[in-house]
This record gives C-alpha cells, structure tokens and sequence, in this order.
C-alpha cells in the first residue's frame, strides 16, 4: 500500500483537495481572493518599487536633489499596495482557517454519527484507540492542508502574472524564471512521494500508540491489582519508540528537501542579478527593470513556499482521509423501520423469539464466524417475568443484545407484541425496551443526569420514582449534593451495588414497556434485589408495568421468575418453572445448586473477615 500511497499521492491528495473545495465553495472563493490580491500586489510592488530606484533613486542620485512631488507619489503607491496587501492577508487567512476548522467540525460529526450507526459487530473488530485517532489526528490530518491552499493557488495566479511580466521586460530574464519555478515544483512533487509512505505509516503508529495508551487506561485496575505497570509501560514504550522513528524519518526527509526548497529561489535571484547586469550592459533592459525583477524574485521566495507547504502535507492528508473514509464506507449498519404502533397501547410487551439464530462476525471478515445461537424459541409474555438461565458461554448476553436490537439475528425473528424488530422505528424501539446491561457504565456527570439522560419528561420527580424503584433513592438523598452530586468517572465515588442500581433506574426513567436485565443485581444484597424485583413485576417507573427478561444466577432471583428458560450452547434445552426445572433437569439443578453453594461460600467468608478484622483491630490498639 505504501508504494501504491507514493506513486498517486498527489493525484489523491488534490482529489481530497478538491472535495473540501467543494464542500466549502465560498469560503474557499473568499480565501483565494485575497491570496490573489495579495499576490498580484506582491508582483506590482515589485515594478512600483523598480519604478521608484529608476526615475527618483537614480535621479536624485546623479542631481543631488530629490523630486519632493514624485516621492510624494512614489510613497503614496508604496502605502497603497501595502494597505492591500494587508486585506488579501486578512481575507486568506480568515477564509483558510474557517473552512479548515469547518472540515476538521463537520467529518468529526460524520465519523462519530458514523460509529453511532454502525452495529456492535463492527466495534468489536475495531480498537477504541483507533476509533479515537480516526475521529481526532485523522480527520486533523485530512485537511491540514487547507490552512495553505488559499495561498498556494494565490501564488501560483501570482507567478503567472510574474513570468508574463518577465517576459514583458526581458526574455533572458523571463528564461531564468521559466527554469527556476518548474524545478521547484519538480523537487516538491519528488519530495511529497518520497514522504507519502512515511506519513502513512506514522499516522497508523498514532493510532497504535493512542489504543494502547487508551487499553491502558480503561484497564487500570486490572493493570494495578496484576502488579503489570512494567509490563504495561514497555508495551506502549515499544509502540511510542516506533512512532519516534517514524516521525525522525519524516523530519530527515524534511530535513533533506527543505534547505533545498529555500535555495533554489535564491539561486534564481542570483541568476537574474547576473544575466540582467549583461542585459544591462548591452543596454536590453533599464535599471528601474533590472531592479523590478531581482526585487520579484526575491519576494517570490516565501510565497513559493506555500506550494511546497501544501505538496509536504498531502502525503499525510491521504493516509487520514483512507483512514477516515474506512469508517465512513464501512457497511453493517442496521436500518430501522417506520412502523410505529398505537400511541395508546401502554401495556407490557410481549417479547418474542422465533428459531433465532446468531453467529458473531470474526475478527477476519472472510472467516465464518461461530455459531453462539441456533434455533432459540421462546416467549416473553406481556407483563411476566422470564429467568434465562445458562452456564458461561451459553449466549445469554447475546440473546439480551438481540431483544433490544442491538445486533441482529442471522436467521429467525425477534418481535415485540408481534412486529419484528427491524420493522420498528427507532425511537419506538428506545421507548418501548430497555436493557441494564451486565457491567453498568456511569457518566462523569451528576446523579440527575445520569438517570435523566436529558430525556423529555423525565424530570427531577421521575427521576426519584425510578431512583425508588431500584432500591436508589436511600443512598442518593444521603449524597453530599443528591441529586447533582457529581459521580466521577465511570462512577468511581460509588460501590458497584450502586453504580448497578443507578444504571437500572435510568432505565426504569424511559417507562419501559419490557425491561431487560443482563445480570444488572449481582453486586447488590439478595434482600433488595428481591425488593427490586417485586417492584419492577407491579410498577415501572409509575408506569402500567412491565414484562421482564432477567439473566439470573441467583435461586431466590430465578425464583421470582414466572418462567426459566435454560439455555446450553446456544440453544433452548428446557423450560418451565424453578421448581420442575431443578426436579427434572440435572444440568440446570447443577449449576444452580453451584452458584448457590459459591454464595454461601462467599458470606461465610465475609462473616468470618467482618469476625476476624475487629479482634485483629483491636489486638492493634492493644499493643
């Protein structure tokens, strides 16, 4: 790919060009027309500054007395160029930074509206550094250079207008112009192939380096409590050293073409100095010409630049536009439908699975991914509660994904009071079923925000009934600020016990018409998930009530439950209540007869540390 990158870099890189042109046309138009003013000013400077050596430097000179009208002219042309000068300036400047940071703004929107549409499948083959790089250094390096187009296309208006007044004072002269702007353009398009492979391949190291910077940081605990910070620190070390060198590579390239880049304009100031002091002497040109050409050549240095400065940057532009159009092409999204049922209808749903089937996409998309569900059937029926129930890896996180559609099921249905997932539309979908998923996530923001999600009608009086409902509403009214409290990253200032029921009454605040718990009250005491459970069967939120699919583990939960479905595999191997399911089904009598001794163990456990750890305090203080 990289020798691909390199031999149409400038084709792709003015193709990424032209697109943001016209994506912001009259911006571009305003920023274009002050570079062109500007330069068509640089070239007039050049005749008016060669005009005034000639008919008033010289003169005064040779007659030791100075012409005070035509100085008074001559100064007056200076300061006039100048003050427009100074508005093409301000107008390219102005217009090239806003259409940079309208770009930069709006493919942020893009890619991020991008992630939000795309499918669950998709995220899990992505690293969320990468995600991060892609909508930040990617689209930053996109259309980096947009700050110094305005000024190249000013300046190449500019050297038209220069070498046709070179041609117009001299055609010598106008020969060295002619072999001095081709051979700088000739050494940029060199330079930006040679750089094409090198920029690629640092911006995929950032990418690299901000994914596992980001790994790093959400799996802090683990990298703590595993005593892995040396392990840690050299990984991403390994990953930075390589970006270092990638980004030194890049810099000796500059370091190579620039000196270059700046010499050859003087050589060519050079150059005219010498063939127009033989043009003078055959009497060719004036002096006042002679001057307007070596004081052109000389301000054209920098502005010639902006071409270079735009050539050294599209290499980088195309590897974050490839990056970012791989998010933005990337297809699985799942379409949702308009089927919007009676406004009316407020009763619990029916939920409703019919020969599902689902397999998750690897992480090689031309491999078959493997079978997590086959041929799953069961009901949720409106206002009961079904316990799915299943040893590890038996899909049922999976089939709580499918239930609120957040991923799709390879074959089969899955409905709600009889219309198909897909079917519905979105915001009746949201409304209408809710999950609490198995590791709650909890905002850097306040307990109302939190729970409110800024949602129309949930407010501070919501907010509380649905805080009742999950057994919340005791520890929030003890928080410093209650309901504005502020929570921390990730709910750091709260247990998990809390942080689980704070993610559960934010569902409960959408008055959901089916709610689904992916073991969403493992952290919490037996004695008020039951409590919780009780209230969810008779009241959501104040609302009619809902029906509930709850991934249980526990027996005094499972209990609860109207119906247990018992899932091995993938697939449905029994049903029925608690009771005749641990009468008949060894395996489900087994595994439930586990997790309850794994309970006990753990209490006993606990009761002996909270026995043990006063005796031991206290043994302490004595000595």
């Amino acid at each position: 790919m990289a020798s691909g990158t390199s031999r149409d870099v400038l084709g792709r890189g003015l193709s990424v060009l032209g697109r943001a042109i016209r994506e912001q046309p009259r911006i571009f138009a305003v920023a274009v027309s002050g570079s062109v003013l500007f330069g068509l000013m640089v070239v007039a400077s050049a005749f008016v500054v060669g005009a005034v050596v000639g008919d008033v430097v010289v003169p005064a000179a040779q007659t030791g007395s100075v012409a005070v009208g035509a100085l008074a002219l001559a100064a007056a042309a200076l300061l006039g160029l100048s003050v427009l000068r100074v508005v093409g300036i301000f107008g390219r400047r102005l217009g090239a930074g806003y259409m940079q940071f309208r770009l930069q703004a709006a493919y942020r929107r893009r890619v991020t509206r991008r992630y939000l549409e795309l499918p669950l499948s998709w995220h899990h083959r992505n690293a969320t550094g990468t995600l991060l790089s892609n909508a930040n250094s990617d689209v930053e390096a996109a259309w980096q250079p947009i700050a110094p187009l305005p000024f190249a296309v000013g300046t190449l208006v500019m050297l038209v207008g220069a070498v046709t007044s070179l041609f117009a004072v001299d055609w010598a002269l106008a020969l060295v112009g002619l072999a001095v702007f081709p051979a700088l353009f000739a050494l940029n398009v060199a330079y930006s192939r040679r750089m094409a492979p090198r920029q690629a391949r640092a911006q995929r190291l950032r990418a690299e380096v901000s994914g596992i910077a980001h790994e790093s940081f959400d799996g802090a605990l683990v990298v703590k409590t595993m005593g892995r910070e040396a392990q840690e620190t050299a990984r991403f070390a390994a990953r930075a050293g390589q970006l270092r060198d990638a980004l030194i590579s890049v810099g000796r390239l500059r370091g190579v073409f620039d000196p270059m880049l700046e010499t050859l304009p003087s050589l060519g100031t050079l150059a005219v100095l010498v063939v127009g002091a033989y043009r003078l002497r055959q009497g060719a040109i004036e002096v006042s010409e002679l001057v307007s050409v070596a004081f052109l050549f000389t301000v054209l240095a920098f502005p010639v630049r902006a071409i270079g400065w735009v050539l050294a940057e599209l290499p980088r532009s195309v590897a974050g536009w490839d990056r970012i159009r791989r998010v933005l092409d990337a297809t699985g999204e799942m379409p949702y439908g308009d089927t919007r049922p009676d406004p009316a209808v407020a009763t619990p749903a029916t939920l409703t699975f019919t020969d599902v089937g689902f397999a998750y996409e690897p992480a090689e998309a031309h491999l078959p991914g493997a079978e997590v569900l086959g041929e799953v059937s069961f009901t949720v029926p409106a206002g009961k509660t079904v316990a799915l129930v299943g040893p590890t890896g038996a899909g049922k996180s999976t089939v709580t994904a499918l239930a609120v559609r957040l991923v799709d099921p390879r074959s089969g249905t899955v409905s709600i009071d009889g219309v198909d997932v897909r079917d519905l539309a979105a915001d009746v979908l949201a409304g209408t079923a809710a999950l609490v998923a198995q590791v709650p996530f909890v905002f850097d923001d306040t307990v109302r925000a939190n729970v409110s999600l800024d949602r129309p009608g949930v407010d501070d009086e919501a907010v509380w009934a649905a805080l009742r409902l999950a057994e919340a509403d005791g520890f929030v009214a003890a928080l410093p600020d209650g309901l504005d409290t502020m929570v921390g990253e990730r709910g750091t200032s709260l247990s998990g016990g809390q942080r689980q029921r704070l993610t559960l009454a934010r569902a409960l605040a959408g008055r959901p018409r089916l709610l689904v718990l992916d073991d969403a009250t493992s952290a919490v005491d037996p004695r008020v998930e039951a409590a919780i459970l009780a209230g969810l069967r008779s009241s959501a939120g104040g609302g009619p009530g809902a029906s509930i699919l709850v991934v249980a583990y526990r027996r005094a939960t499972i209990a609860l439950a109207d119906e247990v479905i018992y899932l091995e595999h993938g697939r449905v191997v029994a049903r029925g209540t608690h009771s005749t399911l641990l009468a008949t089904v060894p395996g489900y009598a087994d595994l439930v007869t586990a997790y309850e001794q794994a309970e006990v163990d753990h209490q006993d456990r606990q009761h002996t540390y909270d026995e043990v750890t006063p005796m031991t305090s206290g043994l302490e203080v004595d000595r």
